[in-house]
């Protein structure tokens, strides 16, 4: 199992959109970025948990942790003419872009916060800390466990 942090604004998708999502999972589409759409097609795995981050708000910061439900396939938005994320380029048989399917598994009581991460000297060394604009980044064991750690 692999430990990632997906980002997303709250405003278009928030961790209660996925926790009342009444199929009880959702496909994480709209990456539009090479290394976050490689990082989808080939390395996250069904069973793989995932910090649901969110981003490009008055208080950015991990809201809770989801589950990947289905590994990376071919992102649908992308061959449909009525979506904004609709590539001109792709095809059916050479699909650009990649998604994968979450599930949720807790919200957390507070948000931990990007300032407070970036206090935190275990994780000096996160991408959240290092590559921020990145939406889609890998965590390792250990700091995933720090992570947890600074839970209220």
């Amino acid at each position: 199992m692999n430990y990632w942090l997906f980002k997303s604004e709250p405003d278009e998708y928030s961790i209660d959109d996925l926790k009342n999502e009444a199929r009880g999972w959702e496909i994480w589409d709209g990456i539009r970025n090479y290394q976050a759409r490689n990082i989808l097609r080939d390395q996250v795995a069904s069973g793989d948990q995932v910090f649901f981050y969110h981003s490009s708000c008055k208080q950015v910061g991990i809201a809770g942790i989801m589950t990947v439900v289905r590994a990376g396939y071919p992102d649908p938005a992308q061959f449909d003419e009525t979506s904004r994320y609709y590539d001109v380029k792709a095809s059916l048989d050479s699909p650009r872009w990649f998604s994968v399917d979450v599930a949720f598994k807790e919200k957390f009581d507070d948000l931990i916060l990007l300032k407070d991460i970036k206090r935190n000297p275990a994780l000096v060394n996160m991408a959240l800390v290092n590559q921020s604009r990145l939406s889609i980044q890998p965590v390792t064991p250990i700091e995933w466990q720090a992570v947890l750690a600074m839970r209220a």
